[in-house]
């Protein structure tokens, strides 16, 4: 389990501890007031994703020894306002950094799904994932 504090700093600012490893900072988009100076709740969530389908093809990587760092995420995250505003939409790419064959891709490709908090999401959040690889 992961323990943190969140402390509502004013002015749209928030402030993280951890108390393992430190701090992270957020303060809200300008839609809703905050400056946009750090990452915002919707971006640190878009984050969260991606780290963990990452870890998910890290872990396969490992066992396979497969070399997949350096690889480059590009998150897109729409917001809804239907029928409440939530994270409707997000858009993944993932640049990978290196060719793989077709049995490492479909191996490395299955376990970014695996990723419990892809599985966290509402039901009507459309999830959209591509994987480019160098010719």
């Amino acid at each position: 389990m992961s323990k943190m504090r969140t402390t509502y700093d004013g002015t749209q600012h928030c402030t993280t501890l951890q108390a393992k490893y430190g701090k992270t900072v957020a303060s809200a988009c300008s839609a809703t007031g905050g400056k946009g100076e750090e990452l915002s709740p919707t971006e640190l969530v878009g984050a969260g994703l991606v780290s963990c389908m990452l870890f998910s093809m890290g872990a396969v990587a490992r066992r396979d020894q497969l070399d997949i760092s350096d690889t480059q995420v590009d998150t897109e995250i729409s917001m809804t306002d239907k029928p409440d505003r939530h994270i409707g939409a997000i858009d993944l790419t993932f640049v990978m950094p290196r060719k793989f064959s077709e049995a490492d891709r479909v191996k490395l490709e299955r376990a970014s799904g695996m990723c419990p908090i892809k599985h966290s999401f509402r039901t009507d959040t459309q999830i959209s994932v591509h994987f480019n690889y160098p010719e």
